[in-house]
């Protein structure tokens, strides 16, 4: 047990020192946004290219509502940047079964249009639900 500890222990600071080293600010940056750095809010909001249909569709394609019982409603919080890509996705209130993975993995591969202030592209995170139901 004492040498899985150390195990654990000497693997947290190899990843500590490696993300903390200048060389790998860049990768650590982009690896976990700075949330500074992304609005709450803009005059045009993000949305994703074809409509939420685009991610239901990215979803039931992965067979996930079928496979299991579970429903309810999956919350995420989607940081956009200027480009429209999703630089990251973090589950704020999941139902289990695979679908929170199921929904931010659909999220990850869509594509958005950029929030726009003042007729500016800037970086917005924002909150999707994605509703898993039966039919």
């Amino acid at each position: 047990m004492k040498r899985l500890l150390n195990v654990v222990a000497l693997h947290f600071f190899v990843c500590f020192i490696f993300f903390l080293s200048p060389a790998n600010l860049t990768l650590a940056n982009k690896l976990f946004p700075n949330d500074d750095e992304y609005l709450i809010g803009a005059e045009t909001m993000p949305m994703p290219v074809g409509g939420m249909e685009s991610i239901i569709k990215k979803i039931s394609s992965m067979g996930i509502i079928r496979s299991t019982n579970v429903q309810g409603k999956v919350y995420v919080l989607v940081y956009v940047n200027e480009q429209g890509e999703v630089d990251d996705v973090k589950l704020v209130k999941g139902i289990g079964g695979g679908c929170d993975d199921a929904a931010i993995e659909a999220i990850k591969r869509t594509k958005f249009s950029p929030g726009e202030n003042g007729g500016k592209k800037v970086k917005v995170k924002m909150t999707l639900s994605i509703a898993f139901k039966l039919n």
